[in-house]
């Protein structure tokens, strides 16, 4: 029987097999965040086992909460600060060099094809968008995983997601990956990685499977991944081209990984491209999704472009292209935060800020703040959010407030309406003031 990527990454990772279904992995990477790695760290320090297993493999970032907003904050990042330069941990990127960790890493060629990655969080899941197996782990997988390098996980099964034809004109990968865990349900891929493939995900660029594999685990999967290919090649040369003669080499090179013909998955989902419309949350789940046509006129109160979904160059461009000559409406607020430091100045030198506020958004530094409550774009209770972040739970963005997820493509057409609506880029467009 032939092999998944998954199952091809375990087993070239396998240190341990203690029990039948559980795997201890050599790790590649363990990446870091303020939020979560304090914790782990000041429990290393109480047990006296304050090392990491390899300086060069950790990276580090100051991200959730930048620039720290009050005392406590403040202590996260001195922790994080001081952590680092006691390990000689010297990709720690701190404010004013930092941006959201899952746009980040990759940015920084830190993700490479067949890698084990594990960090504190969530959504890194993201980078099995390069064909590396990544999954966020709790306080204790993350301690083992900075003194020892090694994780164990249960080995999970793999959901084939076959997605066929074009996107119509204003439907994004947002939308692509709405419909799938709208298919799936917030459990139904539980334990599961979800492997997306088919000549749609082939034509995406990087950061469209980014944003595919970042919201895999809104359908519970521990990560979603992609197949490596000249994209994704295209994409690290830059990072690469010291180790492989050519791009060609390095291709066939990672083409290790590819999935066998044969490979055994617990369950194959087919789209078709062509049919997903432009698609927003309702309710307080992920898998609560449906067209924006059917929420068409929705109000709200903020309009929230940015976070490891959707603040990345591509994002900026499409939302810029709608907001050009025309200015938020009066009724709501709209705020946008370039996801790295570099997707601030490409987007400056672009003059994509310059649109943004002339159309009357509020330009912040690159934060994950927002997303989860956290700064930079906290609800009041009762007050709704259009956002193209990635979770809609009760009080995500603050206490009892609502957020409907949506593409940059929609959310900018909100934020000129005021109202929730299709932007003008889509085919059955209802047309933007």
């Amino acid at each position: 029987m032939g092999q998944t990527i998954t199952q091809k990454i375990f087993h070239s990772h396998l240190v341990d097999k203690p029990f039948d279904e559980v795997s201890v992995l050599r790790l590649d990477r363990v990446f870091c965040h303020e939020i979560t790695t304090p914790v782990a760290i000041t429990d290393l320090v109480r047990k006296n086992k304050d090392r990491v297993f390899d300086p060069d493999k950790i990276k580090a970032v100051i991200d959730h909460v930048s620039p720290a907003k009050d005392s406590k904050t403040a202590r996260q990042g001195k922790i994080m600060r001081e952590w680092a330069g006691r390990h000689g941990i010297t990709d720690f990127f701190d404010i004013g060099r930092n941006g959201v960790c899952h746009a980040l890493f990759p940015e920084k060629g830190f993700v490479r094809p067949g890698f084990t990655i594990i960090m504190g969080d969530s959504h890194t899941c993201t980078h099995g968008a390069f064909g590396a197996f990544a999954a966020g782990v709790g306080t204790t997988d993350l301690e083992v995983g900075i003194l020892k390098g090694v994780c164990a996980f249960k080995d999970p099964g793999t959901i084939k997601v076959t997605i066929e034809g074009s996107l119509e004109p204003g439907v994004f990968a947002k939308d692509v990956i709405l419909s799938v865990i709208r298919e799936l349900t917030v459990n139904g891929a539980t334990n599961q990685v979800l492997e997306f493939e088919g000549e749609t995900v082939d034509r995406m660029t990087m950061e469209e499977r980014m944003t595919l594999c970042n919201m895999a685990v809104e359908a519970g999967a521990t990560c979603g991944i992609c197949k490596p290919d000249m994209t994704t090649v295209n994409y690290l040369w830059e990072f690469i081209k010291e180790d492989f003669s050519s791009r060609e080499a390095a291709l066939d090179s990672f083409a290790r990984f590819l999935p066998d013909p044969d490979a055994d998955y617990s369950r194959t989902l087919h789209f078709d491209a062509g049919s997903v419309e432009p698609m927003v949350t309702h309710g307080y789940k992920p898998d609560n999704v449906i067209p924006v046509s059917s929420m068409q006129g929705r109000k709200v109160d903020q309009v929230y472009i940015g976070s490891c979904t959707n603040g990345r160059i591509e994002d900026l461009r499409v939302a810029a292209a709608i907001l050009k000559n025309r200015t938020v409406s009066d009724s709501l607020r709209a705020i946008v935060s370039p996801a790295t430091t570099w997707v601030y100045n490409q987007a400056l030198k672009e003059g994509i800020l310059q649109t943004f506020m002339d159309a009357g958004f509020c330009v912040t530094n690159p934060t994950c703040g927002a997303c989860l409550g956290m700064s930079n774009g906290v609800l009041a209770e009762g007050e709704v959010a259009a956002a193209t972040t990635n979770r809609n739970f009760n009080g995500r963005m603050g206490k009892g407030g609502m957020v409907h997820l949506m593409s940059p493509a929609t959310a900018a057409a909100t934020a000129v309406t005021g109202v929730i609506c299709n932007s003008e880029l889509f085919s059955n467009k209802r047309s933007i003031s």
